[in-house]
Formats: C-alpha cells, structure tokens, sequence
C-alpha cells in the first residue's frame, strides 16, 4: 500500500474518531443538562451549557439546544434566550424540536405574538408545537385560543387531550364541560390507563362543578397516585365541600407537599376547632424540609388565622419570609379578633424593616383604626397615606367609615364631597355615618339623593338603622313599606326601629308576617327585648324571653344576653330579687356573658379596661380617681340629674361602686388621671352603654367641663359640657 494512500485512510479515521467524540461529548452533555433540568436544577444546566459553549455552538445537538431553552423557560430568563436563539437562527427552520421549543419558550416570557409567529410560518407542524402553543394559551389566560388550536389536530395524542382538559378547567363554562366530556368519551381506551391524563380530567370535571362524575371517575381508579388525590382535594375546596378534602388526605400515606397545602387550605376555609385542631396536627408531623416551600408555611398561617387562632399564627410569623400578603393577612385576623392595636403594631413593624405597604395594609390599618375610633390616632396615621391611595375609592369608603366611628362627621363628609362619583360602598358608608352619630335627618336626606340601581341591602339596613337611632319612625314604616325584596336583615332592623319607639304589637305583627314564609330569627326577638328593656317593662321581656328559650334552645350566646338583658330590665324596675336570680342562675349553669371592654387612646397610647379591672400599672391611682369622681357626683350631681344617684343609694349600693363596676368609668378616670385638665375624652366600648353609665358620664361631663366621646356597640354618644347627650336620651 503506498504511502499516499495509507495517510488518506490514517486521515479519515481521525476525523471520523474525532467526530465520534464530538458526538459522544455532545450526547452526553445533553444527557446530563436533561438529567439537571428533570430535577429542576435549572440554573446549573444553564451553567453546564455555558461552560461548553465556548465550543463551537453550531455542532451543538438539537437536544443541548432544547434543555437550554426549557431551563430559560422555566427561569423566564428572556435575556439568555435571545441570545441562544441568535446563535442559532439558521438551524430554526429546518429542526422541528428546537422550533417547539422556542414557542414553549416565548409563550412562557408572555411573548404570545412571537410565539405565533414561529408557529405560523412552521412548514410544518408538530403535536409537539400544538401542545407547546395550547400550554401557552392557557399560561396566558387565552384557553379559548387552545381549544380552537384543539380542533386543529386530526389525531391528539394523550398530551393534547391532557392540555385540553386543563384548558376546560381554566375555562368554566358549559361549552367547556360538554367538550369535556364528548372528549372524555372518544379517547381509546388505554389512554386511561394514564394517571396523569386521568388527572387533568378529574381536575376539568371538578372545576366545571360536576363533582359527581369526578367521583366516580376517581372511585373507579385502579392506580391512584397522588397527584390525583390533590385534583380532587382541590376541586373539592373549589366546590365549597372542605370535608371531603380531609376526608380524602386521611386515605393518603405520605402526603407530598402539595396534599398538605390542599389539606390547610380546606381547614383555612371550615374555620372550626376541629379544623385548627387538624392543621396544628398535621403541621407538627411535617417533615421540617417543606417549611423551605413558602407556600406550606403560608397555607398554614391563613389556615390558623382563618380558623381564629391568631396567637398560633403569630409565632408562625416570626419564623416566616415576611411578604406584604403575609402582613395583611395577620392584620385582617387581628381585626377580625378585635385586636387592632396589634394590627397598628404590625404597620409599625413593616416601616421599620422599610416594606412599603400596598392598598390592602391600609385598608386593614384604617379598620383598625375604626375598631379603637380615636380621632387623634387616626389623624397621625392618614397622615401617612400616599396622596395616590387617597384617590382610590376604597381608601376613600374606609376612611367614611373610620371618621364616621370616631364622631368626627364633617371629616367624612368633605371625603364623600370630593368623590365624583360615589358607589353603593361610598354612599352606605356616609349613610351610615350620619347614622351612627344620630344625624337620621341627614342620613334620610342623602339616601334619597343615592342613584336607584346602587341601592342595595346594605344602604336599606343603614338608612332605617339611621332612623331607629334618631326615633324617626313613620320615615322608617315609609322607606320599609317601599322596599320590594325585604330581607332578613331589612326586617330585623324595622322590628329594632319599632322597639326602640315602644311600638311593640306592631314589632310583633312584623315579626309574624316575616315568620310566615320564614324560619324564626332570633336577632328580631333580641330588638324586642332591648326594646322592652328601655320601657322597663318587665312582663312584656319576661314574655319575649321565654319565647326565645322555647324556639332557640341551642342558641347559647344569645340567650346568655338575653338573660342578661332580662336581668337589667328587672333591676331598673326596681325587682332588684329578680334580678338577682337570674344572675345567680347564670353564674351556676357555667354559661359566661360577654365580657365588656372600653379601649381609649392616652398620649398616644392605646389601653384596654374590663369591668372591675386592676391590670393597668397605675390601677391603685385610678380608683383613687374613681373615688374623688363619685363624691363630686354626690355633691354636684344634684345641679345637673340626682335621680339616678338617689336610686342607687336607695338600693344600698354606693355611687363608687356603680362606678367602678363598668369598664369605661375606668377609662375615664384614667384619661383624668393621665392629663388632669383634659377637655376631651374619647372611649369605644364593644357592649352597649347601661342606662346608670350614661347618666353618670353626662354628669361627669358637665361637672368636669370635658367633652366626652363614647361609641358603643350601636351608635356615638357625644356627652357635652353642659350635660346633655347628643343622643337626647334616645338609645
């Protein structure tokens, strides 16, 4: 053989060992960047390729080409994409792969145009470009699109139909669900021998609301794997059935993170002691690795917050990633426990580790703010509130309603003056303000200005709520006899409107009228009852009474302060033994009234008082206060109203002790105590004022020449200088 001839051949092979290796080198990198991406290690595949791409890019395989840009994809790193595309433009054409990829890709960035661009100059198109442009669609909220894109394709495959389903789901409507189900009816057989493509059918038929053949489909189900169980225990919670979520996690071994996420998100919605008891439960034999899934952590902490287990929740917070939602969340469950100082707390701590707070947080702060009702809180903290958020008609309703619960109406009312064009929210929150603080006149006026198609439950509930406060009763019968759909509700606050006016047979007659196409409710009894409680009418709320034990036997709560009620109606009539053997009767059935609590703001502080409290620092100082206070009472009072303090001499009780018995006699003497020459004081109390408070704080006022505040449960009380109430008695 000639030399010639044996360099040829010697040649040949080193290119070709040299091509062999290339190859080689390139199926191996693609095979480790797949085996990187599998495991979701998206930014080392990236690195991997990186690192080889000094390399010539042009002999790179289409399956290197492709793990790269499904790691771009999943990092929606738009930037490197661009790129790898520009590296290798000229090969689009002609590899179907990588041309699939890229759309996935684009539609991943939200680049829909450039996604549909590619596809449509494809020569060619692939399932594997239809299910890239379907999965698009639905990532970009346009299921209708992929449905269309669906009836494309002559012969889908199991990944179309998979992509099909969740594009349904996404959907929701009847069109969706009966191609739900020709579809499901049409596929081979052996399609359903995958667990995945079962999945995403359970998950259309559950969020289409046909949760009876999900179930059946689901029972039926040979190899249940997990994912399965989490498209059931989703659409059960979708479907307002929380039970059958818990039902179904207690069937599972070892639930992934995924399962325990659905498991406290179905407590979260049951809101029960059972409920918090299950996810405090499960949340304790986690394993600890899920905690690194922000998600687990976050479930869990609505879950308790949901559930009223805001203390739980709390210590949950320290440990977690804090995010604007997280504080939120914690603030609406502080408020819903009224707890607003923790709330404001809450506010202060996100300042001082610099997160900027979004609408949400000052919708909750100014609830807050609502729940203490003190105007000079409230005043240093709108103050805070960018001018941006001031213009958003939310802001704007919530902040109606904080100057509304504060007694300061001309602040509410210059907000509602400057929206242009005011909401049912806008309108029922001034509405309510005029009412809350006895304006009925106003209240009335402004409902009859409100547009007809804005008028809805709420508005009628707060104007005839208005007019209950300020006794204008033939203006309410007028509005209630108007209304064509009268509600629960509706009802109820007419029946309040009529008790209050001592128009007691035609309370009943309405109750009557609403009890013949309705269950009894008990919060109309309640009306009466108050009602009867002001006219001191002892037979009439013995009668009611009775009547509430007989039609609501399991109705704790309120019977407890109907007793209490019953009670105080018997005591202000003089029946004083009566009143006794109720409480004592109370006090042996274990069964406990409500704890009243008056919350008043001092230099900036805000402070909590129960009834005979001794919890505050300077307690002894306080009824020191308290004393000095009922001997000026004793003294004095007799220029202003003696009537009451005679009485309650007379039932051998001292004016210290009727004093000392309420929660804001408390708060007052410790505004005295906190500022001796204070001119105004402002208390928020969760019960409503006894008829001995507010005769002593009209006193106070007067004899102390200090404007005194006080909002209870149903309405503002504004106790001028000169003794006299705002309420003119009426309450």
């Amino acid at each position: 053989m000639s030399t010639r001839c044996l360099n040829h051949r010697l040649s040949s092979l080193i290119i070709f060992v040299k091509r062999s290796v290339a190859i080689q080198s390139n199926f191996d990198l693609g095979k480790q960047m797949k085996l990187l991406n599998d495991n979701k290690q998206f930014k080392k595949s990236l690195e991997l390729f990186d690192k080889h791409k000094k390399n010539n890019i042009e002999t790179f395989s289409s399956l290197i080409i492709t793990q790269a840009l499904k790691a771009c994809a999943h990092l929606e790193d738009f930037q490197r994409a661009e790129t790898i595309y520009h590296l290798i433009s000229s090969r689009i054409k002609d590899d179907l792969y990588i041309l699939a990829s890229l759309i996935h890709l684009y539609m991943q960035c939200g680049d829909v145009a450039r996604a549909e661009s590619l596809f449509d100059t494809a020569t060619t198109k692939t399932l594997s470009m239809y299910g890239a442009m379907m999965k698009g669609y639905i990532k970009n909220n346009q299921a209708n699109k992929a449905i269309d894109l669906f009836n494309e394709i002559k012969n889908p495959n199991e990944v179309i139909i998979m992509v099909l389903f969740n594009a349904c789901a996404q959907l929701g409507t009847i069109e969706a669900l009966n191609l739900t189900k020709k579809v499901s009816k049409e596929i081979p057989k052996s399609f359903h021998l995958n667990p995945r493509l079962i999945t995403s059918l359970l998950d259309a038929l559950m969020q289409l609301g046909h949760v009876v053949d999900a179930h059946l489909l689901f029972s039926r189900s040979q190899n249940k794997v997990l994912p399965m169980y989490g498209a059931m225990m989703k659409g059960y919670i979708k479907n307002n059935m929380a039970n059958k979520t818990i039902d179904l996690f207690n069937e599972i071994k070892h639930p992934d993170e995924i399962v325990t996420i659905l498991l406290f998100n179905a407590c979260a919605q049951l809101r029960t002691p059972q409920a918090l008891e299950l996810a405090k439960t499960v949340s304790k034999k986690m394993p600890e690795c899920f905690y690194s899934n922000i998600r687990i952590p976050t479930s869990l902490f609505n879950a308790l917050i949901k559930c009223g287990d805001c203390s739980s929740a709390e210590i949950l917070f320290v440990k977690m990633r804090k995010s604007v939602e997280a504080y939120g969340n914690l603030m609406n469950g502080f408020n819903h426990d009224n707890n607003p100082s923790k709330t404001l707390d809450l506010f202060n701590q996100m300042k001082h580790n610099g997160i900027n707070a979004n609408i949400i947080i000052y919708l909750c702060v100014i609830k807050a703010l609502s729940q203490i009702g003190d105007y000079e809180l409230c005043q240093s903290i709108v103050k805070e509130i960018p001018h941006c958020f001031l213009v958003d008609h939310k802001i704007q309703s919530a902040l109606i309603d904080m100057w509304g619960k504060t007694g300061s109406v001309d602040q509410a009312k210059q907000i509602f003056e400057k929206i242009l064009e005011p909401n049912h929210i806008g309108y029922t929150a001034m509405i309510n303000c005029y009412g809350l603080n006895g304006m009925g006149i106003q209240s009335i006026e402004l409902y009859r200005k409100m547009p007809q198609q804005l008028i809805d439950e709420v508005a009628y509930v707060s104007v005839l709520n208005a007019c209950s406060h300020s006794g204008l009763v033939d203006e309410a019968r007028s509005i209630f006899r108007n209304i064509e759909i009268k509600t629960e509700s509706i009802y109820a606050t007419m029946i309040d409107c009529l008790s209050r006016a001592y128009c007691f047979r035609e309370a009943q007659e309405l109750i009557e009228e609403y009890e013949r196409l309705n269950s009894p409710v008990i919060v109309m009894y309640m009306a009466l009852l108050s009602g009867a409680r002001n006219e001191k009418n002892s037979d009439l709320s013995q009668n009611i009474y009775d009547r509430m034990k007989n039609l609501f036997p399991q109705m704790t709560n309120p019977l407890i302060s109907a007793a209490v009620l019953l009670a105080n109606v018997y005591a202000s009539s003089g029946d004083i033994d009566k009143a006794s053997d109720i409480r004592i009767q109370l006090n042996k059935s274990g069964l406990k009234k409500k704890i009243g609590l008056t919350w008043t703001v001092t230099n900036g502080e805000i402070y909590q008082f129960r009834a005979h409290d001794q919890s505050h620092p300077r307690s002894d100082e306080i009824y020191v206060e308290l004393e000095k206070i009922s001997k000026e009472l004793t003294q004095h009072g007799h220029e202003y109203d003696s009537s009451w303090i005679t009485r309650s001499l007379n039932q051998d009780e001292t004016v210290a002790s009727v004093l000392c018995g309420h929660s804001e006699k408390l708060a007052i003497a410790w505004n005295f105590v906190a500022n001796p020459n204070t001119t105004r004081i402002q208390l928020t109390k969760n019960l409503r004022v006894c008829g001995d408070c507010h005769r002593a704080t009209k006193l106070i006022a007067a004899i102390r020449q200090c404007e005194i505040i006080v909002r209870d449960a149903n309405r503002i009380h504004h106790f001028y200088t000169n003794g006299q109430c705002s309420c003119s008695d009426y309450f």
